[in-house]
């Protein structure tokens, strides 16, 4: 029994089993979620083109079979809805079936750019909770440890360290909910976004079609 005592209390002192670094933890995570959410706030704002105004004016460009100028008029934008249609149309020659698997892949590669430093959001807002609630248990070891160098004013003792911990724990969820908000808000943008880009690409496809491969 002395043995375990004496291996709780050595790891009692290191100083893994202070809260204050759980704290300074969640606030770095805090800085670098809110540094991220206006970094993909301003890509996905600066990114953003009218879609519907764009397949009207391809649809112009397509029907006419002017494929070099509806080149030309995409490569004045940059997004995931034209630039994934541009790869395509420069490919248009090798008929309706390859464009739509080389549209495929380059959605998939241009949507990257769109979930770039998403899946931080998403692992903060998932363990902010429990790295809170990890400073909240360390916080409540050091309030029973002081409670047992201090016996003459036990309730608050513990009342005082329970209470300092429990700001762990609240910090924690702080950290937590807007980096949800914002993971939550992206990906809804980038799916309104891919479908989009869904629609002006089987616009493409459709003339591709229609035209025998454009040829």
């Amino acid at each position: 029994m002395t043995e375990s005592s004496g291996i709780v209390g050595t790891l009692v002192a290191l100083p893994i089993f202070e809260a204050e670094w759980v704290l300074w933890l969640l606030i770095f995570l805090s800085l670098a979620s809110v540094a991220i959410m206006f970094e993909r706030w301003w890509f996905f704002r600066s990114h953003r083109v009218a879609a519907d105004n764009i397949r009207v004016q391809l649809d112009r460009y397509l029907t006419e079979r002017d494929y070099a100028g509806a080149a030309d008029y995409l490569q004045g934008f940059d997004s995931l809805e034209t630039n994934v249609t541009l790869f395509g149309l420069r490919q248009h020659s090798l008929g309706p079936d390859a464009v739509e698997d080389l549209l495929s892949g380059a959605q998939s590669r241009e949507r990257l750019r769109y979930q770039q430093r998403l899946s931080f959001l998403a692992t903060v807002g998932s363990n902010a909770p429990f790295i809170g609630l990890f400073g909240t248990v360390l916080g409540i070891i050091k309030a029973f440890k002081d409670l047992a160098g201090d016996m003459t004013n036990a309730s608050g003792t513990v009342m005082a360290g329970i209470s300092e911990a429990l700001i762990a724990t609240a910090v924690g969820l702080l950290v937590a909910i807007p980096a949800v908000i914002a993971y939550n808000h992206f990906t809804v943008r980038l799916k309104s976004i891919s479908a989009n880009t869904d629609l002006i690409t089987k616009t493409l496809l459709a003339h591709l079609k229609s035209t025998d491969g454009g040829t």
